[in-house]
């Protein structure tokens, strides 16, 4: 056992050699699996019935109804499933939309194409993004360039979130290429950064700790130019789809919250949240929501001191995206892409200036945890991710605070993971 945990705190089992393995597997499983499921499909549905991109289908019926002139229908669950069925057959299941209605018009884009296509088009462009902005974090001036640019491509691609996202065809790819750019440009080219910030606005759950850090860390042209971004596309979207569409969304939000979130109608193990943890244990709603915003209001706290002070970017940038993923109530399993931006930051800084104990093994654990992140609760009630997330800012904040000057502090206050 000593064995065992004097490994975990090196680091000294995660391999080079181990590590490509791995992802090569799990990049030559899933392809079986995926060429298994559209061999065998039947049509736009799979062998299961369900529709190929399984959520790919809320976009596909939403879009379509906007371009039939009712863009407030997807809000109307009844009504979307309706639509649902009509292209993907009467057995389909139920995939809602629950989106803002910023969404609305490319969602209609995608629909304007055969499903295929479509499918092909949102896969494939968002996958690129996603790929392009981890390129521009390892490609960081403080990076020691060949020590990862032979193996960033391979490991990012392997993440096991995206064989989720490209599973589910998700928006999980858009959303981490977004604020993972916005992050690399938040110094070089701030407006650009706010406008990448602003278009966040399809996922408000993530819109809760980011705004505060810019506001904590006074970049204010980034803030300035986010609140610009989402004030211009709501006046488009009011302009293009009338002002009963922003009625329609906020009446489906109760849907949303009462069935989808706090009835778990999605189901606790897909919802990687505190606030799941506790209803899957048999808490209550009061109860689930308190612990959801102490750990909130706990992880804000946590990032104002982080970002005004003078730790290193890459640690305050892999701080804010899993800090936002921990916030909010609601972010499935699609929505743990966003940590593979984390990842980057968090090996960029390792790389450069080495790792301190346990960090290698809980990097490691963040890069898997997608994996199994459904499956394990899902068979023995017990969460995988937000544990590691909260370990995982934890680690960061104890190298932060030794970046800092307060190696003696940390010492008291976390001496048990030395």
């Amino acid at each position: 056992m000593a064995g065992f945990i004097a490994l975990l705190r090196s680091g000294g089992w995660l391999t080079r050699k181990r590590a490509r393995l791995v992802a090569l597997a799990l990049i030559a499983a899933f392809a079986v699996g995926a060429g298994f499921l559209i061999g065998t499909s039947d049509g736009l549905n799979d062998r299961f019935g369900r529709p190929l991109g399984t959520d790919f289908s809320n976009v596909y019926a939403a879009g379509s109804y906007v371009l039939d002139g009712e863009p407030t229908a997807p809000f109307d669950p009844p009504k979307q499933f309706a639509r649902e069925q009509e292209i993907f057959g009467q057995a389909t299941q139920f995939y809602g939309w629950h989106y803002p209605p910023y969404f609305l018009g490319l969602a209609a884009a995608l629909a304007a194409m055969p499903y295929w296509l479509a499918l092909l088009v949102w896969q494939g462009v968002t996958l690129v993004l996603y790929l392009l902005a981890i390129r521009a974090i390892v490609a960081s001036p403080s990076t020691e360039a060949g020590k990862i640019k032979n193996d960033w491509l391979l490991f990012t691609l392997a993440f096991p979130a995206v064989f989720i996202n490209l599973g589910q065809a998700h928006n999980g790819f858009l959303t981490a290429a977004l604020i993972g750019a916005a992050l690399v440009q938040l110094d070089r080219r701030p407006i650009l950064a706010g406008v990448l910030i602003g278009l966040l606005a399809y996922k408000p759950q993530f819109g809760v700790l980011i705004p505060l850090v810019l506001i904590a860390s006074g970049r204010w042209r980034a803030f300035a130019a986010a609140a610009a971004a989402v004030a211009l596309m709501t006046l488009a979207v009011t302009l293009a789809f009338g002002s009963e569409v922003w009625a329609a969304f906020f009446a489906s939000t109760k849907f949303t919250r009462s069935v989808v979130l706090e009835q778990g109608g999605t189901g606790w193990f897909k919802i990687q949240s505190v606030f799941s943890w506790v209803r899957m244990w048999g808490g209550g709603i009061a109860l689930a929501y308190a612990a959801q915003m102490v750990v909130m209001l706990a992880l804000a706290a946590a990032l104002i001191w982080l970002w005004r002070s003078p730790a290193a970017y890459p640690l305050k940038a892999a701080g804010l995206l899993i800090a936002s993923l921990l916030a909010t109530p609601y972010s499935l399993d699609y929505d743990l892409t966003v940590l593979a931006p984390a990842i980057a930051y968090l090996c960029v800084d390792g790389i450069a200036r080495g790792c301190a104990p346990y960090e290698k093994t809980v990097v490691a654990g963040l890069w898997m945890v997608p994996l199994v992140a459904r499956s394990i609760p899902q068979a023995t009630l017990i969460p995988l991710a937000v544990p590691l997330m909260l370990l995982a800012i934890t680690i960061l904040l104890r190298r932060a605070i030794t970046d800092c000057g307060m190696p003696r502090l940390w010492h008291f206050a976390a001496r048990g993971l030395k």
